[in-house]
């Protein structure tokens, strides 16, 4: 079995709390935690191919509105993650490591359904690198 773009947005979608590799690769008998990690590391899984993918399937509506949120996923425990950096989370209520991620949600209150139609990594760089 061959690792695809499919398997992994299906393990996004049905996992609601551990989105690590190392759950996924427990989860799937012949595909292992490097070949995830290959995969990753060489596809571009961007937010346009995300719109690609969920446009044909919202439903707007007349009362409908967009949701943006955004997080910061902990990874206080990682040392190598380019994109990890110092930043203020509100569920822990404290500057922790992390990477921040806004997700844009459109909303239709007549299905009382919803669909996720774009995300950010947010970037963020030090004073001392801006001047």
């Amino acid at each position: 079995m061959r690792f695809t773009k499919l398997s992994y947005c299906q393990y996004l979608l049905s996992s609601q709390i551990n989105y690590t590799i190392t759950n996924l690769a427990e989860h799937l008998e012949s595909i292992s935690h490097d070949a995830i990690n290959y995969y990753l590391k060489r596809e571009k899984l961007t937010p346009r191919l995300l719109w690609d993918n969920v446009k044909d399937l919202v439903e707007p509506d007349d009362n409908g509105y967009i949701i943006f949120d955004d997080s910061v996923l902990d990874k206080r425990y990682s040392e190598e993650i380019e994109i990890v950096r110092r930043q203020y989370s509100g569920n822990e209520h404290g500057i922790l490591k992390g990477i921040g991620v806004v997700n844009c949600v459109y909303v239709n209150p007549t299905l009382q359904r919803f669909w996720v139609i774009d995300y950010r990594i947010l970037i963020l760089m030090s004073m001392a690198k801006l001047r």
